[in-house]
């Protein structure tokens, strides 16, 4: 049964995606009627607006900082506490994980919301499918994470791995869909998106390369530092280097 914050949590999530979704848009007919009569003037370049270029822009930053940053931030920040021995350090980077995920989650709501109410929603192209899937998906995760079983209980390790697994693939799918989103832009526009799929490139480079330094650091320190145990003879037939077995041969002698 869920704890009293985490149900009181769950409703207001589930108001303000409500709300927004109630909240009239003035733009909407003025930005969809814009692209409906640039689209007719050519049937492969669209011209838009200043309005719906500044429309298309925040879409893609509110998408771009919940899919491409906050997500795998969170992932990170999950991946650090599994390495902390310090409970307070636990604590801390467990509540940072879910305000990273929470403001994300909202973001991408934001994003959905400001796509449904001011442009054209065919769903003619990969970029509108892909989107439509994991708005549904995404508010899935953030339910799951309520419904956290307590550490002890059987069913928490089934909870974890489907909570992990869903997590990754949503982060993951929301960053081919921004790049899907920068590719249809450029070929509705034909204005370059080369500069920021570059910098969304190595944004993610990073993210993924830090993602896997976290679990192999603590390791690669140890490389330069002999443990007690490999200094420890065990067997007298055993070859030493040279400087252990002149020791070895004062501590006999």
């Amino acid at each position: 049964m869920l704890q009293p914050g985490r149900r009181r949590l769950l409703l207001l999530c589930a108001s303000l995606v409500f709300l927004s979704l109630l909240v009239p848009s003035n733009g909407a007919s003025n930005s969809t009627e814009n692209l409906s009569e640039s689209r007719n003037k050519t049937s492969h370049t669209l011209e838009v607006t200043p309005k719906v270029s500044f429309q298309l822009k925040l879409h893609a930053l509110f998408h771009w900082s919940s899919f491409g940053f906050l997500m795998p931030l969170g992932i990170i920040l999950v991946r650090m506490s599994s390495k902390c021995h310090n409970g307070r350090c636990i604590r801390a980077l467990f509540y940072c994980h879910a305000i990273s995920q929470t403001v994300a989650v909202l973001l991408a709501t934001g994003g959905a919301v400001l796509s449904l109410m001011n442009f054209e929603n065919s769903f003619s192209n990969s970029h509108q499918r892909v989107g439509l899937a994991l708005y549904g998906v995404m508010w899935l995760q953030p339910i799951i994470g309520f419904f956290r079983p307590e550490r002890g209980v059987k069913v928490r390790s089934l909870w974890y791995f489907f909570h992990w697994l869903l997590g990754i693939s949503i982060c993951a799918t929301g960053i081919v869909n921004v790049y899907i989103g920068l590719r249809t832009y450029h070929e509705r526009t034909t204005k370059s998106v080369k500069l920021w799929t570059g910098l969304l490139t190595v944004e993610v480079t990073f993210l993924v390369f830090f993602y896997l330094m976290i679990d192999r650091w603590s390791y690669m320190m140890k490389q330069g530092h002999a443990t007690v145990e490999q200094l420890r003879p065990t067997d007298n037939r055993r070859t030493y280097p040279t400087t252990l077995r002149k020791e070895l041969a004062l501590v006999q002698e």
